[in-house]
């Protein structure tokens, strides 16, 4: 039987000195609350209930793009890709996703350390992995250790959009890595931005004009083979 290895994080209250735009909250209706709502709902009361319990529920309030392990489309990075629409999440193949895939091992990198070209070369050579067109990359930094810390999103390499330009070229098209952004961590890229003056350097490898997808905030890719798994 094949083994099947959960690759998203957990979704949990967030510590409420997050700020909002990063924050998940959650509140949560027990069976005697939701007992209360069918009522109001239906008319319903609870002795028509079986033990007068209703239905549990959990709401979140609110549950950003970035909460958890989530899926990128183009349309996040620019409004337009080459000159046209850039796809949105519903527009994109379903085919793209559940392909073979291949796990890099960058867990030597240090927190802001560009992950290169020739570093991507040389991890497929290692692990002995022919790149094929529309396999999904994914890239293991071992960031998901720190998911609970409140400065996670400040921990992880970042991918160079060479090394993203380079993949793309190669008929990828899915992109992943454990950590909280496909490139360095923001506070690096905006410091470097700021510093230097000019466009292309804050979200480098995500605004690179490619029409791809990345997957970020993954979990447990330390559980996975480096090669000869599905996605």
């Amino acid at each position: 039987m094949a083994r099947i290895v959960d690759l998203s994080a957990p979704i949990r209250q967030d510590p409420a000195e997050l700020p909002e735009l990063l924050r998940t909250d959650i509140a949560y209706t027990d069976h005697a609350g939701g007992a209360r709502d069918i009522q109001a709902l239906t008319g319903v009361t609870p002795d028509l209930l079986r033990d007068g319990e209703g239905w549990a529920v959990d709401t979140f309030t609110p549950l950003g793009t970035h909460s958890s392990t989530h899926v990128d489309a183009p349309w996040h990075y620019n409004s337009t890709i080459g000159g046209e629409r850039a796809q949105t999440i519903d527009e994109l193949p379903l085919d793209w996703f559940h392909r073979p895939g291949v796990v890099l091992d960058m867990t030597s990198k240090a927190d802001g350390d560009p992950v290169t070209v020739a570093e991507v070369e040389a991890e497929l050579e290692r692990i002995g992995h022919e790149l094929r067109e529309r396999d999904i990359v994914l890239v293991r930094t071992g960031r998901d250790a720190f998911y609970d810390d409140p400065g996670y999103m400040a921990l992880g390499p970042g991918v160079t959009v060479a090394a993203t330009h380079w993949l793309y070229e190669r008929g990828v098209r899915v992109m992943g890595i454990d950590a909280w952004g496909w490139d360095a961590p923001l506070w690096m890229q905006a410091q470097e931005a700021k510093e230097r003056g000019e466009p292309g350097i804050f979200w480098a490898a995500h605004q690179a004009g490619l029409a791809y997808s990345q997957i970020e905030r993954l979990f447990n890719l330390g559980e996975l083979p480096p090669t000869g798994f599905e996605m």
